[in-house]
């Protein structure tokens, strides 16, 4: 049996330590939390703030109450500052000042990320705030209830910045997103989805100022303007929503990382030193697409990773499966779930992408309710005829046919296997030509 220190338990690290406690009772757990609650689900954070959910204690799973429960031992608002990898000793320091000194036979790191912070004048200006943890939502929330604040900047039109935009738009303020590239959403989508959202946003108000970087924001006891490359705009509040990186600090000059500083890590969640794991948001994951290492963080991604290592730490073998990355959002109702590579991402991997797409009813047209339009494309590359990716969006919940594409990935199916891939038929649910059928039957 071993002693394990888990440090962080927001996604990753609770899954790691329900993992442990639940299978492997005979082993010790120690956890440190820097935060005062764990397991925050951030990606509700817009829906509140939105009032789409009328309140936040839902978007809690667990707590120190419920490991304890399990006979974890939990550490709360206790921050590690050093470890000794040599020793095997954790050091940390609660917020009332005590300190801890722990031993371990394994260690799991689970610090997650943190939001980019880019080189722009005035970021501490009062009124501006960042999209992570649970303070972050309190905060936001309540500027937005202050009459004052009229007229919002958000900066950073990824999945984080546009939920933001319309959760701005929905409380009744004036809502202007910035973004440095021509497009919404440019990770994940090729331009036929993106340009999609981009009018979306557009017909609910919000004003889009793309190819336009922020270069300083400007105030005193709080935000009065923001300062562009392109102009200057009155606003009242600044959230800036741009990305994450990996919370590596603690480790970063001891342990092997990726350029972006991510923990480098194998399929059973191993970091380059003996006994350590690494997991979550702070560390790499296997792209199946690219068939190497990257940085994805999704909290689903996070998930997995936790359930890895909490087997591998103690004692039964398991590898992940790698990752396709799919995601997927919902802006207005229209819903987009993507997968794999885009175009621009196959090309960047060196692949030699082609797409193939078809856009269409999800049911036959005499079908009047619960009937809409659906797009989908498949990126597959020209040489090996390998699926790549595929995006899909519609007003109609299709979220589970993405499923399908991430599998096809993994398995590295061509889009010649999905011509005439068994798909049911039936009104109540499809047509008989369907647009998954259509797209690969028509791929050059």
């Amino acid at each position: 049996m071993s002693k394990i220190v888990l440090i962080g338990t927001n996604h990753a690290g609770t899954a790691a330590a329900n993992t442990i406690l639940d299978n492997y009772p005979g082993n010790e757990l120690v956890i440190f939390e820097a935060n005062n609650n764990c397991s925050y689900l951030g990606c509700g954070t817009a829906l509140y703030i939105g009032r789409q959910i009328d309140g936040t204690s839902g978007l809690f799973y667990s707590s120190k109450e419920k490991l304890e429960a399990k006979k974890a031992k939990v550490f709360m608002e206790t921050k590690v500052n050093q470890i000794d990898f040599d020793a095997k000793k954790v050091y940390a320091a609660g917020r009332d000042g005590k300190e801890f000194a722990e031993v371990y036979d394994k260690l799991i790191l689970a610090t997650g990320s943190l939001p980019i912070a880019p080189p722009i004048k005035g970021l501490d200006t009062p009124n501006v705030c960042y999209v992570k943890l649970f303070q972050d939502c309190q905060q936001i929330d309540a500027l937005l209830n202050k009459p004052e604040i009229k007229t919002v900047a958000v900066v950073g039109a990824g999945y984080i910045g546009v939920e933001l935009a319309e959760a701005v738009q929905r409380r009744g303020k004036q809502t202007l997103l910035f973004e440095a590239v021509d497009t919404s959403l440019s990770t994940y989508y090729d331009d036929w989805f993106t340009h999609d959202m981009d009018r979306l946003l557009s017909d609910h108000g919000i004003k889009l100022h793309f190819m336009e970087i922020v270069k300083e924001i400007e105030g005193g006891d709080r935000v009065k303007e923001i300062k562009t490359d392109k102009g200057r705009y009155q606003v009242d509040m600044v959230i800036m929503a741009i990305g994450f990186k990996p919370n590596t600090a603690l480790a970063k000059d001891s342990l092997e990382t990726l350029p972006n500083g991510a923990y480098r890590v194998n399929k059973k969640q191993e970091t380059s030193k003996k006994d350590v794991y690494a997991i979550g948001d702070c560390a790499s994951v296997y792209s199946n697409a690219i068939e190497n290492s990257s940085y994805i963080a999704l909290a689903t991604n996070a998930v997995r990773s936790g359930v890895v290592a909490g087997h591998n730490v103690c004692g039964t073998a398991l590898e992940s499966a790698g990752v396709q990355g799919s995601n997927g959002i919902c802006i207005y109702d229209y819903k987009m779930v993507s997968t794999g590579l885009n175009t621009k991402a196959a090309e960047k991997a060196g692949f030699s992408p082609v797409s193939t797409q078809f856009e269409d009813l999800q049911k036959p047209g005499f079908i009047k309710e619960n009937n809409n339009k659906v797009k989908l494309r498949i990126v597959y590359d020209k040489n090996t005829r390998r699926v790549l990716g595929a995006q899909m969006a519609s007003y109609q919940d299709i979220s589970m046919g993405i499923h399908m594409f991430s599998l096809a990935i993994e398995e590295k199916v061509t889009i010649d296997k999905l011509k005439l891939l068994d798909i049911f038929f039936l009104p109540h649910f499809n047509q008989p030509y369907n647009y998954i059928t259509m797209a690969a039957l028509t791929a050059k």
